[in-house]
C-alpha cells in the first residue's frame, strides 16, 4: 500500500470508531431513560386496580343503558310512523266525506231512490275503509263540550239541554288512533 491509501484507510477507521462511539453513547442514554421510567411508573396497587375496575363496570352499564334507551326510542318512533304515517293523506280525504254527506242532505226531491242509496253506500264504503286504518268519527251528540275534541262555532240557547253541552253539530270530527285530526264543529249551549 502506498502512503496515500494508508492515510485514507486510517481516516476511515477513525470515522467508523467515532460513529460507533456515538451510537454506544446513545444506547447508554436510552437504557438510563428506560430505567428511570420503570422506576417512576411502578405497578398499580390493588385499590387502584379495584377502582379502575369499578369505573369500567359503571361506564359499561351506562353504555348498555344508553343503547337500550336508543333502541326503545327507535322502536317507538317506528311504531308512531306506522300508526300516523298516513295522517296527511287522511286529512286530505276528509273533505270528500264532507261532500258526500252534504250531497245526501241536499238531494233534490226528484232524485231517484237508487241514486240516493248509491251515494249512501259510497259514503259507508269510504267510512269503513278509513275505519280499517284507525280513523274514527267523533259524534258529539249529548256530550259535554270538550275543547280537545270540539271546536265551538257559536253559542245557542236550549232549555232541554244543560249549559256547556253540545247543541248542533255542523261538521263531524275525526280521530286517528285517539289523536284528533279534526275537531267537530259544534254550537255550545248557554242558557
Amino acid at each position: 500500500m502506498n502512503k496515500k491509501d494508508k492515510s485514507i484507510k486510517d481516516d476511515n477507521d477513525v470515522l467508523s470508531e467515532e460513529s460507533l462511539n456515538g451510537k454506544e453513547k446513545d444506547l447508554e442514554n436510552n437504557n438510563d431513560v428506560k430505567e428511570e421510567t420503570d422506576e417512576n411508573v411502578g405497578t398499580p396497587t390493588y385499590e387502584e386496580l379495584f377502582d379502575q375496575n369499578e369505573e369500567l363496570e359503571k361506564s359499561l352499564l351506562r353504555a348498555n343503558a344508553d343503547l337500550d334507551n336508543a333502541l326503545k326510542r327507535t322502536f317507538s318512533e317506528v311504531e308512531k310512523a306506522h300508526k300516523y304515517g298516513i295522517e296527511k293523506l287522511l286529512i286530505e280525504l276528509l273533505p270528500i266525506i264532507d261532500n258526500l254527506e252534504s250531497a245526501i242532505s241536499n238531494l233534490s226531491e226528484n232524485v231517484t231512490k237508487e241514486d240516493k242509496e248509491g251515494i249512501e253506500l259510497t259514503l259507508k264504503s269510504f267510512e269503513s275503509t278509513l275505519d280499517k286504518f284507525g280513523l274514527v268519527p267523533i259524534y258529539p251528540d249529548n256530550e259535554e263540550f270538550n275543547p280537545e275534541k270540539h271546536e265551538a262555532v257559536s253559542m245557542e240557547e236550549d232549555d232541554k239541554k244543560k249549559d256547556g253541552y253540545i247543541g248542533k253539530v255542523f261538521q263531524r270530527g275525526w280521530e286517528l288512533h285517539s289523536r284528533v285530526l279534526r275537531p267537530a264543529r259544534v254550537t255550545v249551549i248557554k242558557n
